[in-house]
């Protein structure tokens, strides 16, 4: 069966669903949002029948990528290292930075890799995945996997992979302990809630009508806000396309997104934050901010974190993804920081035999991220981070 005939491998959204289960950016809703992105290009790699799927995982069949934090090639060559090349076979959706195998109970987490591994390199090896790709004839079809957790990462390694994994971002979950927000604060400790009870008081003060919305009924809030944030930083934005994505987002999620609006005395938006409860956690998805009509009074951090933690408590969520990018103000809020990797899975890498160069490309990785911060560096968790400080 062709592995892009939809955006779940021709299985049927409900049994993806039981594989995926708490996984958000594996569920069926966003791998269709995905799809929806680039149609033939997104789909899945799976064992087991399929209406009893064993084990899967997403994949993406790269000609080109717009998004720079998924562009292997530069990321390879930016580092001094061998790249396959720029387009192939990917592991993984092109959106959430976050790649997970999933399997059915009773099947262990390696299992799923080693009977995946060789599915996806034949999918790599076919030669309809070669025009998909638009790879030259003369080259092999690169097989790799982006946003790895260190679980995964080993998993494949203990399958057969044999080149080494190569450090992408750090991502971050916050717990959620128990006794709401008075609970929060006592967990964070001393001096950082006092820093986190004057920027709720001083939000609070300026006087914004926070709304909590569906994502469907205010998409075009988000994207005019989202726009100016991408402006601001310098990326080119179209506040019209992206309100067109959101409401692609919120069709494909069946509605599950909700959004905290912030908006001024004269009804303004001047912030918002989009989430998705799933599973045991909440995922925090996008934010922006009109910034030339915000007070200062620390918008971002009140809409990224205070709001959502206060729900996600109200709620019994246990955890909160905060996902990649702003790792120190992650940290300060009581975010702990694993590895995300990316994995050549090809049987023939152009990383085999680097170990030495991959590791301190990854050390320098490291370095950059955490910015010679002692708050960043004492939220990493994971062994492999460890062996690179």
């Amino acid at each position: 069966m062709n592995a892009f005939v939809t955006a779940t491998g021709g299985v049927a959204p409900g049994g993806w669903d039981r594989l995926a289960g708490s996984h958000l950016y594996a569920s069926s809703g966003w791998l269709a949002f995905c799809h929806g992105d680039d149609p033939g290009r997104v789909g899945a790699v799976f064992t087991g029948g399929v209406d009893r799927p064993r084990s899967a995982v997403p994949v993406t069949a790269v000609r080109s990528m717009d998004n720079s934090f998924y562009q292997w090639h530069e990321k390879l060559t930016g580092l001094g290292l061998p790249s396959p090349g720029p387009t192939g076979l990917m592991a993984g959706q092109h959106r959430g930075y976050h790649t997970q195998v999933l399997h059915a109970p009773g099947l262990s987490h390696d299992r799923a890799a080693a009977e995946l591994l060789p599915e996806l390199r034949r999918l790599a090896a076919d030669p309809w995945t070669r025009e998909l790709t638009g790879t030259p004839r003369r080259d092999p079809v690169p097989c790799l996997a982006m946003y790895l957790d260190d679980r995964t990462v080993g998993a494949f390694r203990r399958a057969g992979v044999t080149a080494p994994p190569v450090l992408l971002q750090l991502e971050a979950w916050i717990p959620v302990p128990d006794g709401g927000w008075a609970g929060y604060l006592e967990h964070l400790g001393y001096k950082r809630s006092v820093r986190v009870r004057r920027e709720r008081r001083r939000f609070q003060e300026a006087g914004y009508r926070v709304e909590h919305l569906p994502l469907a009924e205010c998409c075009e809030e988000a994207g005019h806000l989202l726009a100016c944030t991408q402006r601001r930083y310098g990326h080119p934005a179209d506040a019209k396309e992206l309100a067109e994505s959101f409401e692609a987002q919120a069709r494909a999620m069946s509605g599950r997104g909700e959004v905290f609006l912030a908006r001024a005395s004269d009804g303004r938006p001047i912030g918002f934050c989009l989430y998705y409860l799933w599973g045991d956690g909440l995922f925090l998805r996008a934010a922006g901010f009109d910034y030339e009509a915000v007070a200062g009074a620390g918008e971002y951090f009140n809409l990224v974190y205070y709001l959502p933690l206060e729900e996600a408590s109200g709620r019994g969520v246990r955890r909160i993804h905060a996902g990649i990018e702003a790792a120190e103000a992650k940290a300060l809020r009581g975010g702990r920081l694993h590895g995300l990797w990316m994995l050549d899975l090809g049987e023939r890498s152009v990383l085999d035999g680097l170990d030495e160069q991959v590791t301190a490309g990854n050390s320098d990785t490291l370095r950059a991220l955490v910015g010679g911060s002692r708050t960043v560096a004492d939220a990493l968790e994971g062994a492999a981070l460890a062996e690179l400080l």
